[in-house]
């Protein structure tokens, strides 16, 4: 499966300006972003280990959530 990506013109100059003769755009752009493709890091985790890392985000992410709420009440308050 594959999906196509809308990049400006000046955008995809600078992305084929990385390319090297031996990759295709999306070997560049995986080079570029840098990390292990998925494909790579498949089945490096236990599902235990990945389930309990799937919770930390998910905690720091309702935190975060939760930090914005109270200082959007506090400066509501200030004013």
């Amino acid at each position: 499966m594959s999906k196509s990506v809308r990049l400006s013109e000046e955008f995809h100059a600078r992305i084929r300006a990385h390319n090297r003769d031996d990759e295709t755009m999306e070997d560049t752009l995986r080079r570029l972003i840098g990390g292990p493709s998925p494909t790579e890091s498949a089945g490096i985790l236990s599902d235990e280990t990945a389930a309990g890392m799937r919770e930390a985000i998910d905690a720091t992410s309702e935190n975060a959530g939760e930090k914005r709420e109270r200082l959007t009440e506090r400066l509501r308050d200030d004013h």
